[in-house]
Parts: C-alpha cells; structure tokens; sequence
C-alpha cells in the first residue's frame, strides 16, 4: 500500500495531465472546450483512477463528452504512464462531477429562503411589540411593590 501522500501526488499529476491532453492533444470534437477536469482520486495501492469532469452544456453535450472521454481513455492512460513514470500506470474511470447540479439545487434554496425572509419582514415591518418594548420587571417598578406587600 502507498502512503496517501504519494496517492495525493499521483491523483494531482493524472489531473493535470489529463486536462491539459484533453485541451491540446485530443482532436475530438465531441471534447471540445466544454470539459473540465474537476478533481481525480486514486485508489491506496495506485491501480485506479477516478477522473471527475464536467460539461458545459445540455444533455446531449454531456453524453457525447462522456462517449469522447471513454473512446479517448487508451491515449490519456498512456499520457498519464508516460508524465508520472510509475510501474503501473493506473486505469482511468472517468465519472461525471455532481457538484455543479448540487450547487445549483443549493442556491435556488437559499433563494426560496431569502424571498420568505423578505415575505416575513414585510409583514412585520408594522408590527409591535405585544407587551411593550421592554417586558421584563426592572427593580422600582410599581408590580414589584404590589407584590412585595403582599
């Protein structure tokens, strides 16, 4: 088993190559500019590699990226064994990134939530205090008297 730094080191290098093959040595057009490299781990003995990615663009973009990715998997494995220069080159698992529609589904809840802030503060915006501004006994009141004689 390799220690995870040298994982780290591996997973970081296969990004780098992978992304810079993908914008330079790879004449697909189904790759064009719309893929991104978003994060690459590797498995503790070095064998697998799992690339994440993402595509600017519809469906449609999405899934002939993925067809791109897999039919040019040979040619960035042998990029990756050729820049890292390891015993094994690891296998390439290419997997699209979630995050992007994660984040998405995130902000359109911090918006329900603002627009019923805004809702709520509307509606106080007239609103008073229900018993006064201060509703706590303070020492020379009149109640405490009251109750003190009694």
């Amino acid at each position: 088993m390799a220690d995870n730094a040298r994982a780290k080191k591996l997973a970081d290098l296969i990004q780098e190559v992978v992304a810079e093959k993908l914008q330079r040595g790879i004449k697909d057009p189904r790759l064009g500019t719309h893929v991104t490299i978003t994060d690459t781990r590797v498995t503790g003995d070095l064998r697998e590699a799992t690339v994440f990615y993402t595509v600017y663009g519809d469906d449609e973009e999405r899934a002939s990226a993925a067809a791109g990715l897999e039919s040019a998997k040979g040619i960035l494995r042998s990029a990756v064994g050729a820049a890292a220069g390891t015993k094994f080159t690891p296998t390439l698992a290419f997997v699209a990134d979630a995050l992007p529609g994660n984040a998405k589904a995130i902000e359109d809840l911090l918006d329900r939530a603002r627009a019923s802030d805004a809702r709520v503060r509307e509606a106080s915006s007239g609103a008073t205090y229900a018993g006064g501004a201060d509703p706590y006994r303070k020492a020379g009141d009149e109640n405490d008297e009251d109750a003190a004689s009694e």
